[in-house]
């Protein structure tokens, strides 16, 4: 039978699940209560929450909020990691984590913007260099055309003004 609280942590559980552009599964088996407290004030600090799920619940929630995918991960410790702003923060915080705890938690799986992700996808994703700097390097990339064609035209302007003065210069020589 279930009881108010489990219904009530169902339908947050959902509605976060709803709302989350990165939602993550992680088996954090084998890290102290340090060590998550840790983990948990490093995706606080980027606006991502981290909540020890149980199972059965989590497959309640992820079935009420129609995110599937989630149903085969959900064995065994389960952390649900989940973001509204950046949906590969988590994947970079907790992979660069897991480099300094020896591989711990390990992230069973990943559902980013409705596509699900396995561990080596998620990988992949972690080690992309940050947004900033792939926009950085995006709006580098469209610049360097523009900025040869100016320098380009600036040549044969300077070039121009150089034949001009010249052939002004000669003729000023000239005898009339």
């Amino acid at each position: 039978m279930p009881t108010e609280e489990k219904i009530q942590a169902v339908d947050e559980m959902a509605e976060l699940l709803q709302r989350s552009k990165g939602v993550y599964l992680a088996d954090f088996t084998g890290l102290d209560v340090p060590a998550v407290t840790q983990l948990r004030k490093k995706l606080f600090s980027e606006q991502v929450s981290f909540r020890v799920v149980k199972n059965r619940l989590a497959k309640l929630a992820a079935a009420k909020a129609g995110v599937e995918g989630l149903l085969d991960a959900l064995e065994g410790p389960t952390g649900l990691v989940c973001t509204e702003e950046d949906p590969i923060a988590p994947a970079k915080l907790l992979s660069d984590f897991a480099k300094e705890t020896d591989g711990k938690p390990r992230i069973k799986l990943g559902i980013l913007e409705g596509e699900l992700f396995v561990e080596d996808q998620i990988q992949a994703l972690a080690e992309l260099p940050s947004r900033e700097v792939l926009l950085t390097q995006i709006v580098t990339g469209l610049q360097s055309p523009v900025s040869g064609l100016v320098f380009t035209l600036a040549g044969i302007l300077q070039s121009l003004v150089g034949t001009l003065q010249a052939v002004a210069d000669q003729k000023q020589s000239e005898p009339s």
